[in-house]
């Protein structure tokens, strides 16, 4: 524990933003990591009483399971179950408003990780900066002489570049990998919209046969 908070304190002031990206980035990765699952999204149940809703004696059943199962996907299908009633242009732009409101749920999170794969080694290579700045000052009063006082400047372009890289490049790559997953699932949660309104339709034909 010494030595890291000695590795820590080498690498100057631009530590402490680094450790605050480094923090953040991992909650993130952890929160997107257990909330991007895809059975955590696209609820079983859910899914089952979605498939097997025959009419309208099944909407109570299936709302309660909604109710139940509180998520994304829960919250789109209990929309259009409870907008089943309105003209099919209605209820898809009822789903619509919805989708929109769950995809920013889904997605929440993303947009700072990926301003941290951006920052992180940004900063780091400021912390380089400030070091080979630290090392010509050294350089100016003392002359090339003295190793151990340019030894600190050099500690913290170092330390400050390799944290900082550290940080970047696995948040880009979870970046990308949740950000890829989202994608997915939205795709799949657009797919069982249409099939309910499908069903929805196929409800008002059996409640008003003459109209077919």
């Amino acid at each position: 524990m010494k030595h890291v908070l000695e590795f820590f304190q080498k690498g100057g002031i631009v530590m402490y933003p680094l450790l605050l990206c480094s923090i953040t980035a991992l909650a993130i990765i952890i929160d997107k990591f257990l909330g991007l699952r895809r059975k955590k999204v696209l609820i079983p149940e859910v899914v089952n009483v979605l498939e097997n809703i025959k009419g309208e004696g099944d909407v109570g059943l299936a709302l309660s399971i909604c109710e139940k199962h509180r998520g994304p996907f829960a919250n789109i299908i209990r929309t259009g179950l409870e907008n089943r009633s309105s003209e099919k242009d209605e209820l898809k732009e009822a789903l619509n408003d919805q989708g929109r409101q769950e995809v920013h749920r889904l997605e929440k999170g993303l947009f700072m990780l990926e301003t941290i794969a951006a920052i992180a080694p940004l900063l780091g290579l400021l912390g380089t900066v400030t070091g080979i700045l630290r090392v010509f000052n050294v350089i100016a009063q003392l002359g090339v002489g003295q190793a151990n006082a340019l030894a600190g400047g050099i500690s913290e372009a170092l330390i400050t570049t390799i944290f900082g890289l550290t940080i970047g490049i696995p948040s880009v790559v979870a970046f990308n990998y949740f950000t890829s997953k989202a994608e997915n699932l939205i795709l799949e949660i657009e797919k069982y919209s249409s099939f309910l309104l499908q069903k929805v339709a196929s409800f008002k034909i059996e409640a008003n046969p003459g109209t077919h």
